[in-house]
């Protein structure tokens, strides 16, 4: 495994009181193991898995086969476009961006020869601003390009409305059978997506081609699954993304927590927030192509731990568990996840993360060895000589020096190359160390009952069928209220 956690400068010998003593781990260490327990326990009964959401902790492991059909609609859909457009929001975005920065080479849509025949990949659906949807139909022949929308009910206000657009656009410059070059990946039994996906196959089998989006697995924990037919398309191997996510889940299975990278990430993380209020969690990864995927891991985080309630474990007589949220016990906590990238943000966030409020702590991403390298030319400067390479992890042991020398809390995670198998690694490290966090602070990782209040806000003043009436009532009894006054 080339994939390593760091925590040397998250304990009080390296940052004093702002750090973590081993008297606090000891203190802990009965809850953690109690919670890697109940985590393994869940993980292990494939009904919990699917009932409870952490149906992702398996999917490393899917059947070959399956891999083999979405690699060959992929290379199909590779070979037949020059445009692959994805529509998508939330985890069915922020993945498949993420894959593409670490895992495409640089400028990968503006040159021909880095896609090595492969189509350019446009990612809309995602925001409610036209400007960048029209831009993109307005330059893009509709006969050359192929759409994926991404979406578990089709109901997503963002991914509908472009799809609606598209759609029409589609129509209009490829006629009647536009719908051969749409794929849908959606809810393979419910929903408005599935039900337009099965009455257009009625009328056509080649027409809204459809995979699933697995059951018990969420969005933010999604990308390999609802990712792979991107993955594919863009000619990222897989089978080295599966291995890589497989060994990790092995190394994450440990008992003795002390040992197991991902719990130990997490635990540190929650003795630094509950004891110490480091309240700031910052990713900043020393590699431009691992910006999106900080990006990725801010909706993981902020999605999965930021919650009103702690969660209620109630157990039926034949041992089964259901989730529910605890309204009589609030918690309203949770890391607030910063994306960052060095060394772009050591000339921003930085300042702040060194002097101001002691309240964050900072992970880095270092990646030993980057895919080229540049030299710098000429004599008798300060960087005559020196690689970008060795600048970039210069730059990146100096910002942990400074954090460190100023009692800031920081660890790195350090790998040895920007590969398949490594990023497969690094997801689910991070998927695994935020379920366990989850744990214990004792919340439903797996949830997010707080993205539903503007969806419900702006369903009711579309006036959508089926709002309830206590969120209606709610809704029209507490109205924005805006003073003249207020607005300069």
């Amino acid at each position: 495994m080339s994939l390593k956690f760091d925590f040397n400068n998250m304990f009080s010998s390296s940052v004093g009181a702002h750090g973590v003593s081993q008297q606090d781990i000891d203190k802990m260490l009965p809850e953690a193991q109690k919670a890697a327990r109940h985590l393994k326990k869940i993980i292990a009964d494939p009904d919990a898995r699917v009932k409870l959401n952490l149906e992702w902790a398996k999917l490393p492991e899917q059947d070959k086969t399956v891999i083999d059909q979405i690699q060959k609609i992929g290379k199909e859909i590779s070979r037949k476009f020059e445009n692959v457009v994805f529509l998508g929001i939330g985890g069915s975005y922020l993945g498949l961006k993420a894959a593409q920065d670490a895992l495409c080479l640089p400028y990968y849509n503006e040159f021909k020869n880095l896609r090595k025949k492969s189509p350019r990949v446009y990612f809309e659906g995602n925001n409610l601003d036209p400007d960048t949807l029209k831009t993109l139909l307005k330059n893009i022949n509709p006969k050359k390009t192929f759409v994926v929308v991404i979406s578990k009910s089709g109901e997503t206000t963002e991914t509908k409305a472009a799809l609606m657009i598209v759609e029409a656009w589609l129509k209009s410059g490829v006629g009647a059978k536009y719908g051969r070059q749409i794929l849908a990946i959606t809810d393979p039994e419910s929903g408005s997506l599935h039900k337009r996906v099965v009455a257009e196959q009625e009328r056509d089998a080649s027409s809204f081609r459809s995979f699933p989006l697995l059951k018990g697995v969420g969005g933010r924990f999604s990308e390999f699954n609802m990712g792979l037919l991107h993955l594919a398309i863009v000619g990222v191997n897989i089978t080295e993304l599966f291995k890589g996510a497989r060994e990790m889940s092995a190394k994450c299975g440990q008992e003795d927590i002390l040992k197991n990278p991902a719990y130990m990430y997490a635990l540190l993380q929650v003795i630094l927030y509950n004891q110490k209020a480091k309240s700031l969690a910052v990713l900043m990864p020393f590699s431009q192509s691992l910006k999106s995927t900080a990006d990725w891991y801010v909706q993981l985080l902020a999605e999965s731990i930021g919650k009103k309630c702690h969660r209620k474990i109630v157990v039926s007589p034949d041992g089964a568990e259901d989730w529910l949220n605890d309204k009589e016990n609030l918690f309203a906590k949770g890391r607030t996840p910063i994306s960052a990238a060095g060394t772009n943000d050591l000339h921003s966030i930085q300042q702040n993360n060194v002097e101001g409020e002691n309240n964050k702590v900072v992970t880095f991403i270092r990646v030993e060895n980057f895919k080229t390298d540049l030299k710098i030319p000429g004599a008798g400067d300060l960087l005559s000589g020196k690689s970008f390479s060795s600048l970039m992890h210069l730059a990146q042991e100096a910002t942990e020096w400074a954090l460190a020398s100023e009692n800031r809390p920081n660890c790195t995670i350090i790998m040895s190359e920007v590969s398949a198998y490594n990023w497969g690694a690094l997801l689910f490290f991070f998927e695994m160390a935020t379920a366990f966090e989850g744990e214990l602070q004792n919340v439903n990782a797996f949830d997010q009952p707080g993205v539903e209040g503007y969806k419900n806000y702006m369903y009711y003043k579309l006036g959508k069928p089926g709002i309830s009436q206590t969120i209606a009532e709610a809704i029209k009894n507490n109205p924005l209220v805006k003073n003249s006054e207020y607005i300069l």
